[in-house]
Formats: C-alpha cells, sequence, structure tokens
C-alpha cells in the first residue's frame, strides 16, 4: 500500500476505526455504481458485510474487481473536512463471524441485546465479506474555517 499522501492529524488507523460510511465504487457493464457501506479497517485491508442474495453489486464486483473506496468526516459547523480516499481492488470473501462481529460493533456498541434486529445473527447463507485491498491511499485534510450557524 502507497500512502500518496496524508495531511490528517490523526494517524490513518486512528480515521479509519471513527464510525463513518465509506463509499464503495465500482464499474458495471453499465457505467460506474457506488455502495454507501460501513466498513472495518483491519491496518491492511478494509471489510464490508456483503449480503449476496438479491444484491447485485457482488456479481459486479467479481466482474469487475477494480474499484475506489472513500471515507469523509465532515462537520460544517466547525468547517472540519477530512477525507481518505484508496484505489484497489476488491474480493468477495466467505463470511467470517469475528470479523463481521469487529465492524457491527463499531457502530452498533458492544451490548448486542440492543441492536437493531437486522444485525442479530448475520451469517450463512446470503452472507459473505467484501475484501477491499488498498494500492494506494490519499488522506487529506481539507478543513476550513466554520461559518455555518446552526
Amino acid at each position: 500500500m502507497d500512502i500518496v499522501e496524508n495531511t490528517l492529524d490523526a494517524s490513518l488507523d486512528e480515521f479509519l476505526a471513527r464510525p463513518l460510511f465509506c463509499f464503495l465504487a465500482h464499474s458495471s457493464e453499465s457505467g460506474p455504481r457506488v455502495s454507501p457501506l460501513w466498513f472495518h479497517w483491519d491496518g491492511e485491508q478494509v471489510w464490508l458485510i456483503a449480503m449476496e442474495a438479491g444484491r447485485s453489486y457482488p456479481d459486479r464486483l467479481r466482474q469487475f474487481p477494480e474499484s475506489a473506496l472513500a471515507v469523509v468526516d465532515f462537520d460544517p459547523k466547525s468547517g472540519r473536512v477530512e477525507h481518505v480516499g484508496m484505489r484497489g481492488t476488491a474480493t468477495l470473501e466467505p463470511f467470517d463471524a469475528d470479523r463481521a462481529d469487529r465492524l457491527l460493533t463499531k457502530y452498533l456498541g458492544r451490548d448486542r441485546g440492543a441492536w437493531d434486529e437486522r444485525f442479530r445473527g448475520l451469517g450463512g447463507d446470503g452472507y459473505g465479506l467484501v475484501r477491499f485491498d488498498p494500492e494506494t491511499v490519499v488522506a487529506r485534510d481539507q478543513s476550513y474555517a466554520g461559518s455555518f450557524d446552526r
């Protein structure tokens, strides 16, 4: 992984530990597509839960694995704009309950009993993981003096 630029105050690991959405961009026969998703960064790869049943993006990733991924932390009041962009390859992998649990805990907390029913007991048939291997990374702090008064 080549970090082309990094102007963030936080480390890449600290930034990607925040419960933000990533946007996975990939190709299709009909043109570009983007999927907003929760993610887990393990220090080398980005992991995403893939619901395969009834979804078209797993097949697109199999056909067009070259992808891009973006994560943005934006606060209009303070003017914070921090961005991490990655280019790399996405592959579909078998479901791994431990990895999925780390991802879900990041967004839903440690108390599984408090989780929305949709996220309890994921796995088995119909689920897998997307493994995104970044080749290049650009991490930028593009913050400005906030002027948005709420």
